[in-house]
């Protein structure tokens, strides 16, 4: 008999549905049995994202050649420019709807982040370094090989290549959906996907809205650049989103990202440099919740909330949140230190929207991945690579 083949999205869905229904049936000790596979994989993961940095951005900046340097300056340039946008659009939004929001959120100081489900055991697996580290070593490495020429190193970074490549699609891929549906066990066991999702439902409601018209605007100006239909390419790219809705992290999802964007057209190489790149300074979808979350905590404290204050933030924000690490939740760390320095954050409001920010961070994870996508598509359309003809045509087989 013919063996039939389930893809990426269609197991990534099952995932997500199983996790949030089996969440109130399955006993305890099951959960932990999944939290116990999600700790172990996730170490793994940690462990491999900085390799799969070096491994697929390296060769790619040596592929490309002396137009590395000019590919690095636009990426940087317009993520960045597009994480300020973010911001902005988020605390115009909030500036508007929030105030008739946030009287019927109720006892918000009450609030705490709920306890995960613990694993039964757990297994360190430190990364040989981290993922900034990888970045500065794979700059130079690249840059090097398409300077200096250096054949005997381009020939073991490619080979290193092949390697990530191997572990992605014989390891990490084939397990994803296990470890999406291990994450949504635990946070529908814990009750932390009903408690928050009801208190919260306007404003999250309003964050969703503008993660979508976020993704909107940054595909068809792709679109428009390369003459194709921008929600056809938003639709290929929902494997990435539906992957970093589940692991709630850039990094983890930079596979399913660099897959999704060769299938949307992208040249190799320009997916292989831009796609890990932006997983690490492309946060559109993080900067535009931490900003809307640090909004509403404001008004409810009776901060300072002016517009030139929170540019001031924004622009501060979209810089550090590059230092955020390749985990859920990294960015609202990083972004600890702004929002007590500018906007005068204290223990409690800090604990505030830590618990906010976790409760949707998946879906800011979700926006920053998906419309990496379509910064890959402008990269390759700006360095002047032919598009091809075709990929409007859905493969549905794959997706």
């Amino acid at each position: 008999m013919k063996k039939i083949k389930i893809g990426l999205l269609p197991r990534v869905l099952c995932a997500i549905v199983l996790g949030i229904l089996l969440g109130n049936l399955l006993p305890l000790p099951a959960a932990q049995l999944f939290a116990t596979f999600n700790a172990i994989f996730s170490q793994f993961l940690g462990f491999m994202i900085p390799l799969i940095i070096v491994g697929l951005v390296a060769p790619a900046i040596a592929d490309i050649g002396r137009g590395a340097g000019k590919l690095l300056l636009m990426t940087v340039a317009v993520a960045y420019l597009d994480t300020i946008v973010a911001g902005i659009l988020a605390y115009g939004t909030g500036s508007w709807l929030f105030p008739d929001m946030i009287a019927a959120a109720g006892n918000l100081t009450a609030m705490s982040k709920p306890e995960d489900v613990a694993p039964f055991f757990s297994i360190s697996i430190p990364p040989l370094l981290d993922v900034m580290s990888g970045l500065v070593f794979a700059f130079m490495s690249g840059l090097a090989i398409a300077y200096a020429g250096l054949p005997t190193m381009r020939g073991m970074f490619s080979d290193f290549r092949r390697l990530v490549e191997m572990v992605i699609q014989k390891v990490i891929i084939p397990l994803l959906p296990l470890y999406i549906f291990g994450i949504f066990l635990s946070m529908t066991h814990n009750g932390q996907v009903y408690h928050i999702m009801t208190v919260f439902a306007k404003i999250i409601l309003v964050i969703f809205v503008l993660h979508i018209l976020i993704l909107i605007y940054d595909f068809v100006i792709a679109g428009m650049m390369i003459r194709r239909n921008p929600f056809r390419l938003l639709w290929n790219m929902l494997p990435a989103y539906l992957t970093a809705l589940g692991t709630a992290s850039s990094a983890a999802t930079i596979p399913v990202t660099l897959r999704q964007s060769e299938k949307n057209g992208v040249d190799n190489g320009v997916a292989g440099f831009t796609v890990p790149l932006c997983a690490t300074i492309h946060m559109p979808g993080s900067s535009m919740k931490v900003t809307a979350c640090a909004l509403t905590i404001c008004m409810l404290e009776g901060l300072p909330h002016d517009f030139p204050l929170f540019l001031h933030f924004i622009l501060l924000l979209a810089i550090i949140m590059v230092a955020a690490p390749g985990v859920p939740g990294g960015a609202i760390m990083a972004a600890l230190a702004p929002l007590a320095s500018i906007l005068g954050f204290d223990t409690e409001a800090q604990a505030l929207i830590i618990a906010l920010y976790i409760a949707m961070d998946s879906f800011g994870t979700a926006c920053n991945v998906t419309s990496d996508g379509a910064i890959a598509i402008m990269m390759h359309k700006l360095l002047g690579k032919p598009y091809p003809r075709q990929t409007e045509t859905l493969d549905t087989e794959r997706v």
